[in-house]
């Protein structure tokens, strides 16, 4: 579904991705590990058309897409959950999640409204509160919905628990688990644990590179790589 192919991707003079190649399989959920200044965000904001890439290639569904702008990227059926979540403070629930909605007739959606509260009752009782009253974990569920109302086909998760508390990083986890039985997602985490335990393949990103990569079962299995690219025991 989708093929980055050597992409540099610069901040101003500043070299923040250096050759980054990594793919993700229709119905795959693929994580991006790596430290604080990786290159994990800069590359999902690359795929999206944030931060266009001088150089390489960017396919989804065979289509380049590398230089086009965000809008026209999400059209095609992906959607960015950014770290920071960017709720409209001053809109509802519900506004938040109806101004993200393509138009096209209701019956012809695959998540309207409805739906949305249906799987999210959290959210259904929440409908009338205005997004910036929202605790962390509300606003991150909100984040994610409001993703999925436009439809994507893949959709992009930036350190979906940042800031979280553990009981509510468990909710996320569940969350992305069902998800991930209709949507293909790639999301970046610092948590290894959380990355083993919800995808089935990795990418470990260094100083804007891919310096490993494999299925998740491997890296769970090979104390070697943890200590080496990601300082843990």
């Amino acid at each position: 579904m989708l093929q980055v192919e050597d992409i540099h991707t610069y901040y101003d003079e500043s070299h923040a991705l250096q050759g980054v190649s990594l793919e993700v399989r229709t119905g795959e959920v693929v994580c991006l590990l790596g430290r604080n200044g990786a290159g994990k965000s800069t590359t999902l904001k690359s795929i999206m058309g944030l931060t266009p890439p001088r150089r390489g290639r960017i396919r989804f569904d065979g289509e380049e897409i590398q230089g086009r702008p965000p809008h026209w990227i999400a059209r095609r059926g992906i959607a960015l959950v950014p770290e920071d979540r960017r709720i409209f403070a001053g809109l509802t629930v519900r506004e938040n999640l109806e101004v993200a909605m393509p138009p096209r007739p209701v019956g012809e959606r695959r998540w309207p409204i409805e739906r949305i509260f249906d799987e999210y009752p959290m959210l259904a009782e929440l409908r009338d509160q205005d997004g910036g009253t929202l605790s962390g974990g509300q606003q991150q569920v909100l984040a994610i919905a409001r993703a999925l109302a436009t439809e994507p086909r893949l959709l992009l998760l930036d350190e979906p628990n940042e800031g979280l508390a553990p009981v509510i990083v468990q909710q996320i986890g569940a969350l992305v688990d069902r998800l991930a039985e209709t949507t293909t997602i790639l999301f970046t985490d610092q948590s290894l644990s959380f990355a083993l335990r919800h995808a089935s393949r990795g990418y470990i990103l260094q100083k804007g590179r891919v310096v490993y990569e494999g299925s998740t079962e491997i890296i769970r299995s090979d104390p070697g790589v943890q200590e080496r690219f990601l300082s843990v025991a």
